[in-house]
């Protein structure tokens, strides 16, 4: 069955910069956290591949666009670091500006639109040593950073985010233990979040100014990019099953949904976290702060849905408050290389939720992908990978955003992550998601692979078949 998209619908690719820049001493760049995870421990990393190289994207990027825009894309969205555009005592590094108006140059002599995004896991080390997300002083010079950015940039760049992904640092910094500093403290892990909101309503405050000061374009818009992963429970839950669905739902969906549309917090959650002994850092001057959260639209990072059940236990082993425990679904479709179900309906029942639940808020799939190990053994006799697989998961996803934009979704535009093979965290070059391979082996070489003519097809035309 043939699919049809508006004719408005954009679709694009999505990367950051610290996933793509390399050059992590060059341009007057500080260091970030992850050069300070890499130079404390490079085996933590697959490979001994460390946050130093990203995948040439500095030296590459009129070829990486004109890639791009071969293969039908219209935008890309990526990130400005922080480390990179100010230097340690907060002021504009000249070298760290340049470097993005000659991005931001480069793009647009292609004829690719910029999405520009101001976080993406990547805070200056000088910053985290004073306490990152855990401090108020880092918020602020969250917000000094975004009115920079703004300012600077403001007359080149139309789409604005402030965070990507602000559930991410709380769940691999302070709960589960797997980024560094490798805290389990689910009351830290809750500040940092709390934190973050803040500093998102800054930034977004920050934005606002600078364009009622002319600082940016009159038709700029301003949002945030969070993962979505919507919760799913069993047949015949009982109460305590949907109140884990709820708790679920509360801290990693409602909480950013009501913090970008109606400027405050999900009151039920953090009545229950308060309840459980989460005490949030809350400042009375905090209401007016998120008050002014509310954006223009969201992006929406999808790769799997999240299926729980009741907890067996109030706490796990290291004291954590459980609000809920995993519930392996028997028809769950895997991704084995990553471990996550593929499960492309969650797109459509998150699409559902917001139009009913917050029916002005417009939005875009800004990350879905499928990452796999070793494509390089699925080359043919030219060298091409034949990933087959990809189209499927990308196909059936676009399907479904097909059906719920014809059922009254606000859904604007598609963004793949990661178009072109990148530098995945402590994954490093584990996982592949791109349409373009980057070979390592070859100094970083691009080759599309087979899936670039099926998508080049789709953007050009609209229909998903």
């Amino acid at each position: 069955m043939q699919y049809q998209l508006p004719k408005d619908f954009f679709f694009g690719g999505a990367m950051s910069g610290p996933q793509t820049e390399g050059r992590w001493q060059d341009d007057g760049r500080i260091p970030s956290i992850w050069d300070t995870w890499s130079n404390l421990d490079i085996t933590a990393f697959h490979n001994r591949v460390g946050s130093y190289g990203g995948n040439d994207f500095s030296s590459r990027m009129e070829e990486d666009f004109e890639l791009l825009k071969s293969i039908g894309m219209d935008s890309v969205r990526t990130s400005i670091q922080w480390s990179r555009l100010l230097d340690i005592d907060g002021n504009l590094n000249p070298e760290g500006e340049r470097y993005y108006h000659q991005l931001f140059a480069t793009a647009k002599k292609v004829g690719i639109e910029i999405f520009v995004n101001l976080y993406h896991f990547d805070m200056p080390e000088y910053l985290f040593n004073r306490g990152g997300w855990e401090s108020r002083e880092v918020v602020e010079a969250y917000a000094h950073y975004a009115r920079i950015a703004f300012e600077t940039f403001g007359k080149e760049i139309r789409y604005w985010f402030t965070f990507n992904e602000p559930i991410v640092e709380p769940e691999m910094r302070y709960t589960v233990g797997g980024w560094f500093p490798f805290v389990k403290n689910y009351s830290r892990a809750r500040a940092v979040q709390y934190n973050i909101s803040l500093a998102h309503a800054l930034g977004v405050r920050e934005y606002r100014r600078a364009k009622a000061a002319g600082f940016m374009l009159e038709d700029s818009r301003i949002g945030l990019i969070n993962c979505f992963a919507p919760p799913y429970t069993k047949d015949n839950p009982s109460e305590a099953d949907l109140e884990a669905l709820r708790m679920t739902d509360g801290v990693n969906i409602r909480w950013w949904l009501d913090l970008v549309t109606k400027g405050e917090l999900p009151q039920d959650v953090i009545d229950t976290l308060q309840s459980r002994g989460v005490d949030l850092p809350i400042r009375p001057e905090d209401k007016l702060i998120l008050a002014d959260g509310v954006v223009d639209w969201l992006g929406c990072n999808y790769y799997h849905p999240e299926r729980i059940q009741a907890p067996a236990k109030d706490t796990d082993e290291n004291g954590i408050p459980n609000f809920a425990d995993p519930y392996v679904w028997p028809e769950a479709e895997m991704n084995v290389s990553r471990g996550w179900e593929i499960y492309p309906q969650g797109l459509y029942d998150f699409a559902m939720k917001v139009r009913d639940e917050y029916p002005e808020l417009e939005w875009f799939v800004s990350e879905n992908g499928m990452g796999v190990e070793r494509e390089d053994l699925k080359k043919d006799e030219n060298g091409v990978i034949q990933d087959d697989y990809r189209v499927d998961f990308v196909r059936r996803h676009l399907e479904w955003i097909a059906r719920a934009i014809q059922d009254g979704a606000k859904c604007r535009g598609y963004h793949y992550w990661a178009i072109i093979d990148n530098w995945s965290w402590a994954n490093a070059f584990k996982n592949r998601y791109g349409f373009i391979e980057v070979d390592l082996e070859d100094n970083y070489n691009r080759r599309l692979k087979k899936s670039a003519k099926w998508l080049k097809q789709i953007a050009t035309t609209h229909i998903v078949d």
